[in-house]
């Protein structure tokens, strides 16, 4: 059967590596200036996870670690956990949609600090699974550096997770953030005083965290709920509830998928 008679190939979407292929040919033919760097990028690669090996080797490099030393310490656990990649392919698929500022897939593949930043906290957090942590908080620190995005290693971030602008993100030891969560700037997942165990907030799927929002303590986010920008959230949040304030308290009516319509206006009249 032909994919014009297949309903269910017929107008899908490229998958994001043949998509990112065609992107950077597209680029490199329009500022060939640019096509070696395009090339040592993507299309010298055979897959995608080659392809997202290198280059975040190359941005994390240094005098402190080769690239190509990390380069072999991500590839390790792309084989040894193949998740890591489908949950980059996701990311990835998630700026496209949510994001209207993107153009293609080659902006937040070589230049989003977000996506960037989360890509290298898999990795991070896989390590710090393996035991080795003191590599963990080596690519922490590097994150932190580099992009300005703060996660610890032991936090466990889903799916189809879009970070816009990235700047100012801290994330704590024991938050959670579930898939197809969306987050601007400067949102804290953050712990209060000096306890040592659970102490950080768990958000829910499908969330939206405005930017500047604070989320702290051992809280819950429910599922699709909306956190307005520069609210702090102290206590829990219910399933599809929209807060808002300092501190937050419920606004608006009820909201479903946030995340993905990115909808940051509250109706105050309801």
């Amino acid at each position: 059967m032909s994919t014009a008679s297949n309903p269910r190939t017929a107008g899908a979407p490229a998958p994001i590596w043949q998509k990112l292929r065609f992107d950077a040919r597209q680029a490199a033919e329009q500022e060939p200036a640019l096509s070696s760097y395009l090339a040592a990028t993507v299309l010298n690669h055979e897959n995608f996870s080659e392809a997202l090996c290198y280059q975040l080797a190359q941005k994390s490099g240094g005098p402190d670690i080769s690239a190509m030393a990390i380069r072999e310490i991500f590839e390790e656990a792309y084989a040894r956990d193949p998740s890591i990649v489908t949950a980059a392919e996701r990311d990835l698929q998630a700026v496209l949609d949510r994001d209207p500022a993107t153009r293609s897939t080659l902006q937040p593949f070589l230049f989003f600090k977000g996506y960037l930043a989360l890509q290298t906290h898999r990795v991070g957090h896989w390590l710090w699974g393996q035991g080795r942590e003191t590599l963990a908080f080596f690519f922490q620190s590097r994150t932190s550096e580099l992009y300005g995005v703060d996660i610890h290693p032991a936090a466990p971030i889903g799916s189809g997770v879009f970070i816009d602008h990235a700047t100012g993100i801290v994330i704590g030891e024991t938050a959670r953030v579930g898939d197809d969560v969306s987050m601007l700037h400067g949102v804290t997942l953050g712990g209060t005083g000096k306890v040592h165990t659970d102490r950080h907030p768990k958000i829910g799927n499908g969330v939206l965290l405005g930017a500047g929002s604070k989320v702290l303590g051992n809280i819950r986010v429910g599922d699709e709920a909306r956190v307005g920008s520069g609210s702090v959230v102290l206590s829990d949040v219910p399933p599809r509830c929209s807060v808002a304030g300092v501190p937050a308290k419920p606004v608006g009516g009820a909201c479903m998928k946030p995340a993905q319509t990115m909808d940051q206006k509250f109706d105050m009249g309801l």
